[in-house]
């Protein structure tokens, strides 16, 4: 099967930067929708960002917007997220997830990377 790598997370402190990467091995993302999520202790998974992979349309939940970017690199089969003016409440564990057999729905989902935001 697909496996969906994420890789940047860590700790860092309020007003800092992250860039989040997520990979596939066995397959490229061209035609599909690769989006990150996020879960918080106690929390549900939540919605951050996706991009569709051929016209790079975007888009985001109210909360990342303005702060953060999802962007591609075509020639590395990547995505990324980049997250600017980090808050203590963007810590969670973020998820890279494809619409690899669906055009409707996520099918696909990584490990998992932590990020930690301190006060």
């Amino acid at each position: 099967q697909v496996q969906l790598v994420e890789s940047g997370g860590g700790l860092v402190q309020a007003g800092g930067s992250l860039r989040l990467s997520c990979a596939a091995s066995g397959r490229t993302f061209s035609g599909h929708t690769m989006g990150w999520f996020r879960q918080a202790p106690g929390k549900e998974r939540e919605f951050v960002a996706s991009i569709y992979w051929s016209d790079g349309s975007r888009s985001y939940a109210g909360s990342a917007k303005g702060r953060f970017t999802i962007s591609r690199d075509i020639a590395k089969n990547t995505v990324y997220l980049q997250m600017n003016s980090l808050k203590p409440e963007d810590t969670a564990v973020y998820y890279c997830a494809a619409m690899f057999s669906s055009l409707y729905e996520y099918d696909s989902w990584g490990q998992g990377t932590q990020v930690t935001v301190s006060s």
